[in-house]
C-alpha cells in the first residue's frame, strides 16, 4: 500500500470531538461532569488533540540519566569501598553526604572522578575545604550542593550569619565549577503544590542570579523530588526547563540545559507495609526519567527507619537499572515529546508558575517573603489542604489508610526515628518542615502495638 493509512480517514476538528461528546452526555455540562480542576487549578480534559500543542523547545540530556547512589561519609575508607562497590554493580554517579570534614583523598582513592559524576552534600560550610576538592579533582563531573538560602529555609537559620555565609559561598562560587544547588526537594517534600514548587524554585535561583554581576548560570544544579502523580511529575520537570530557560533569556545570558538531579519524594512514603515504598519510588523514577531527569538517586523502600544497610541500597539501584537495561528506558528523556496530555499540564504548570514567580518577584523577591514567613505560610496550606485529604481517605496510600494489615508490626523494627522531629532551637526564620502524610496514623498505631 503506497497511500498512508491516514489518508482512508476523515480529519476531526477538537470542535467536532467536544461537540460528539456533548451530545452523548444527553444534557449533562460538559464542564462540570468531564473536565477535572486540580489544586494548582490545572484542568485536565477527557481528551487532546495537537491543538493543545504549544511547540515548545524542552532541552533534555543528550546522554542516558545517571544512576546515583548516596553514601553517608562516616569511615572515610569504608565510603570509598561502598562507592567503589556501588560503581561496580551498575551505579555511574556517587553521592557523599557527610556532616564534618573529612578526607577526600582518601574518600575518592581508585574513583574516576574525571568522567564520574560525584556529588559532595554537606551539612556545613566551608570555603576552604570545598576549594581544596575542587582543586584536587579539578573535574567539571564534582558537584558541590552549596544553598545558604535553602538551608535558611529549612533550619530557620543561616550557616553562621547573613554576612560570612555569603562571603564563603561568593568564595566558592568564584573558585569552583558546579556549586550552586537549589534545593527544590524541600519544597516538594513540605507540601508545596506543584505550581509552588516551580514558581519557588525559580524565584529562589533568582535570588542568586541577582546577587552575582556575571553569568553563573552554568554552575547550577538543581535538586528535585517527584511523587506518585505520574504524568503531572514528567509535566513538572519539563516544566521547569522551560521556565529556566525563559529566566536565562531575560539575563540575556546563554541559556544552557538545566542539570536536574531527582529523587522520589519522602512525603507519600510509609512505616506500615513498607514494600509498597518499592512500587512507589519505582513509578516515581520513572517519571524522573521520562521528566528528562540528568540523575537520579533512588531511595531505599526502608530509608524512613532503617539505618542505610546493603539490601536496601542494592534493591534501589537495581530498580534504576531494571528501568535502564531491561524496560527499554535508556535514552527515554525525549519520549515524552509530542504526547498532548502532557504537554497541556506542561503549559498551565508554566504559566501559572511563571504568574506566582511574577507576583513574589514585585513584593521583594523570595528570600524577602521567605524572612516575611509568607512562603511558609503558602505551604502550610497546600500541605494542611493535603493532609485534609489523605486523613479522609481521598489521597490513599495502600496498607496504611486503606487496607491495613492488622499483623503488620512495626514497634521493633524502628532503627531511626521515622517522624519529624521538632526543632526547639531558636531561628531567624520559621522553618520549612518536611513531613509525611502518614506520620500522625503510624504514630497512633506504633501506640496500639503496645495494648
Amino acid at each position: 500500500m503506497s497511500d498512508s493509512l491516514f489518508t482512508y480517514f476523515d480529519k476531526t476538528s477538537a470542535a467536532a470531538w467536544k461537540q460528539k461528546i456533548q451530545f452523548d452526555l444527553k444534557g449533562d455540562d460538559y464542564n462540570e461532569t468531564l473536565l477535572w480542576r486540580t489544586d494548582e487549578g490545572i484542568i485536565v480534559k477527557p481528551f487532546y488533540t495537537k491543538e493543545d500543542r504549544k511547540n515548545n523547545t524542552i532541552e533534555t540530556p543528550n546522554e542516558n540519566f545517571n544512576i546515583c547512589q548516596s553514601i553517608f561519609i562516616d569511615d572515610e575508607k569504608i565510603a570509598n569501598s561502598l562507592a567503589l562497590n556501588a560503581l561496580k554493580r551498575g551505579a555511574n554517579s556517587i553521592e557523599f553526604v557527610a556532616n564534618k570534614i573529612f578526607d577526600y583523598k582518601v574518600v575518592l582513592q581508585k574513583i574516576d572522578f574525571t568522567s564520574t559524576p560525584i556529588y559532595f552534600r554537606f551539612s556545613f560550610l566551608d570555603s576552604q575545604f570545598l576549594n581544596e576538592i575542587s582543586n584536587f579533582c579539578n573535574s567539571s563531573t564534582i558537584y558541590f550542593d552549596v544553598d545558604i538560602i535553602g538551608n535558611l529555609a529549612k533550619s530557620g537559620n543561616w550557616f553562621c550569619n547573613l554576612k560570612e555565609d555569603h562571603n564563603k559561598f561568593e568564595k566558592i562560587v568564584k573558585n569552583t565549577k558546579n556549586s550552586i544547588s537549589i534545593h527544590a526537594e524541600l519544597y516538594q517534600n513540605s507540601g508545596a503544590n506543584m505550581v509552588q514548587q516551580l514558581a519557588y524554585t525559580i524565584a529562589h535561583a533568582n535570588e542568586y542570579l541577582n546577587h552575582f554581576d556575571e553569568d553563573i548560570s552554568d554552575k547550577f544544579y538543581f535538586k528535585f523530588s517527584v511523587g506518585s502523580n505520574y504524568f503531572f511529575e514528567i509535566a513538572k520537570l519539563r516544566a521547569f526547563k522551560i521556565l529556566w530557560k525563559s529566566l536565562l533569556t531575560e539575563y540575556n545570558y546563554k541559556t544552557t540545559t538545566a542539570h536536574i538531579f531527582t529523587t522520589p519524594s519522602l512525603r507519600n512514603k510509609t512505616l506500615y507495609d513498607y514494600n509498597a515504598n518499592m512500587l512507589r519510588t519505582t513509578t516515581e523514577c520513572m517519571s524522573a526519567i521520562l521528566g528528562g531527569s540528568t540523575t537520579i538517586c533512588n531511595v531505599s523502600y526502608d530509608k524512613i527507619y532503617h539505618k542505610s544497610n546493603e539490601f536496601g541500597e542494592r534493591i534501589s539501584r537495581n530498580q534504576l537499572l531494571i528501568l535502564n537495561e531491561e524496560s527499554g528506558f535508556h535514552e527515554a528523556s525525549k519520549i515524552a515529546d509530542g504526547t498532548y496530555y502532557i504537554e497541556s499540564i506542561t503549559n498551565q504548570l508554566v504559566e501559572k508558575a511563571l504568574l506566582l514567580f511574577k507576583q513574589i518577584e514585585k513584593s521583594g523577591g523570595f528570600l524577602k517573603q521567605l524572612k516575611e514567613g509568607i512562603i511558609q505560610k503558602k505551604i502550610n496550606e497546600s500541605a494542611t489542604s493535603e493532609q485534609t485529604k489523605f486523613d479522609a481517605n481521598e489521597i490513599i496510600l495502600v496498607g496504611t489508610n486503606v487496607h491495613q494489615n492488622k499483623e503488620d508490626k512495626m514497634q521493633e523494627n524502628l532503627e531511626l526515628y521515622p517522624f519529624l522531629k521538632q526543632n526547639h532551637n531558636k531561628t531567624l526564620i520559621v522553618p520549612i518542615f518536611p513531613k509525611r502524610l502518614s506520620e500522625d496514623l503510624e504514630k497512633e498505631r506504633l501506640k496500639s502495638e503496645k495494648l
